[in-house]
């Protein structure tokens, strides 16, 4: 599990909302520009960096560079909306992982309790169809929660 992270969004409604799904059992350091996210990864060298793609002059996959080349062990998420195919694959490319700014609330938890896999695999040009996000859970993982509930009670 992480337990340090670094979030970097200008906006500070969506890093109150990220924080929030997060919890009190990670150490979050937040930042809403370039430079203090830039210093912070250095200074405080994070086991996750979640990172806005747009940060005005620069962008999140230039502090995802940076924790590589200062041989950082930082997994990287980046996020942005509308879904710029080139970024995606660029993100995967350097190995982070992309995530559409819609879903971030839903999908950031996942980040932090389970490993991840060694790149995003996933296919950048494919569309997701649902007009509904409906978390990452499987038919197999309800059917598991609701014997855990059963036993329960």
């Amino acid at each position: 599990m992480v337990h340090r992270a670094l979030l970097v969004d200008p906006d500070d409604g969506r890093l109150d909302a990220v924080r929030l799904q997060i919890g009190e059992a990670v150490n979050l350091k937040t930042c809403t520009s370039f430079w203090k996210a830039r210093h912070q990864l250095l200074a405080t060298r994070p086991a996750l960096l979640i990172s806005h793609v747009r940060l005005g002059p620069h962008n999140g996959l230039h502090l995802v560079h940076l924790a590589t080349f200062a041989g950082l062990e930082t997994r990287c998420v980046v996020y942005d909306e509308p879904p710029d195919l080139h970024l995606i694959r660029e993100a995967q490319q350097i190995g982070a992982f992309y995530e559409r700014t819609s879903r971030l609330v839903f999908a950031i938890p996942s980040y932090f309790q389970t490993s991840l896999p060694d790149r995003d695999r996933r296919d950048a040009s494919s569309v997701d169809r649902r007009g509904l996000f409906r978390g990452g859970r499987r038919t197999s993982d309800l059917a598991a929660e609701q014997v855990r509930a059963a036993q329960c009670h």
